[in-house]
């Protein structure tokens, strides 16, 4: 029998020996000191000091917990010792005591109207947003490119990437493990063919042809094969009775802020991670950019068609957290138009949207 106290206390000591393990591994991408400005009063150095002390430590944890996520308690024993592999069995017991807590829902009729709620609420929510008027641009416009990286604005938020420029994380090891394993686990992309041949997917075809086919279905067995189970039966359900709830309101086009966004990540993703060269990448975006805005003309509309997609993705998975998810992705929108620039927010308000129809998108083979 574990003694609960006993594995907290040395988890907490495996801890700070697996921080000060990261910090000795990564302090030479520790950027951040060198930026700090050199103080002029005794008085100034001893904050800054403590400052850059404070700074360090929560980097470095950032970076266990990374590292943790990223490897697994199995490799992160390997690398930091017995005592991660009681840290790990530690936080495994918390975990399923935390989960013992909760209550899982079951995915019923009942359940889907709830959500359907939720989508329509939280879809009024984003029109509600104050968003400035779509501006004409020209097709040598500069915008485009700031407008490309904008696409990737929800998911970049949801996992609190860089919007500044190209690279969605700074150029360490670690970061560089953490994008490589959302790709290939999220995905199933495993390099620059793949990578390729999603983003192709997601332009031409996605949860665009997938809504029109559930749209134009007379029942959800038209969608079924003999290959499913029973659970892929219910997925298809689901989302034969979303797209039949919606598709008198919604046209299939609806769904590209949805693809779209996802292509604009993974174009930042495959540029960061060196499968595709920034100036593919900046040819990407446009191609994704002229695409959207023939389908949508507002960032109000493209953060309510991530919603759409993202609840019949959730509603094919089984996912019965969908409804935290659509909170999650207003929240994101939220922030991108309504928040301070100061917090780091705001970035669609600082970049309205192009008016007018797509300029002459062509998908350029690789």
């Amino acid at each position: 029998m574990f003694d609960i106290n006993e594995i907290r206390k040395r988890a907490q000591e495996a801890s700070e020996r697996a921080a000060d393990a990261a910090k000795k591994t990564f302090e030479k991408s520790q950027e951040l000191i060198d930026k700090i400005e050199v103080p002029d009063t005794e008085e100034e150095e001893t904050t800054s000091d403590a400052r850059i002390e404070e700074q360090i430590h929560a980097n470095t944890e950032r970076q266990v917990e990374i590292l943790g996520q990223v490897f697994g308690a199995d490799s992160m024993a390997q690398m930091f010792g017995e005592d991660m592999g009681v840290l790990a069995a530690a936080l495994e017991m918390l975990e399923t005591e935390d989960a013992d807590g909760e209550d899982d829902l079951e995915f019923n009729l009942e359940l889907e109207q709830s959500l359907y709620v939720t989508l329509e609420e939280t879809m009024a929510r984003i029109e509600s947003l104050p968003e400035p008027e779509p501006l004409p641009y020209q097709k040598s416009d500069a915008r485009w490119e700031r407008f490309g990286i904008l696409l990737s604005g929800i998911v970049s938020r949801l996992n609190s990437h860089e919007l500044d420029g190209m690279d969605v994380e700074e150029h360490i090891p670690v970061m560089e493990q953490k994008i490589v394993s959302i790709v290939r686990r999220s995905w199933g992309i495993d390099g620059r063919s793949d990578l390729l041949d999603m983003i192709r997917y997601l332009a031409q075809e996605g949860y665009i042809l997938r809504y029109q086919l559930y749209s134009e279905a007379a029942s959800p067995e038209e969608l079924m094969d003999e290959s499913m189970d029973e659970d892929d039966r219910d997925s298809v359900s689901r989302a034969w009775r979303f797209a039949q709830r919606y598709k008198s309101q919604y046209t299939p086009g609806f769904m590209a802020g949805w693809d779209i966004g996802r292509a604009a990540m993974l174009t930042r993703w495959g540029c960061y991670l060196g499968w595709i060269t920034q100036s593919e990448a900046v040819g990407i975006l446009w191609d994704l950019s002229q695409k959207v805005v023939e389908d949508l003309h507002s960032w109000r509309e493209f953060a309510q068609s991530y919603l759409f997609g993202g609840l019949m993705w959730k509603l094919l998975c089984g996912d019965s957290s969908a409804g935290s998810y659509l909170g999650y992705i207003a929240d994101a929108a939220t922030e991108l138009l309504a928040g301070k620039a100061e917090q780091d927010g705001g970035q669609w308000r600082e970049c309205p949207w192009p008016a007018g129809k797509r300029i002459g998108f062509v998908w350029e083979n690789s």
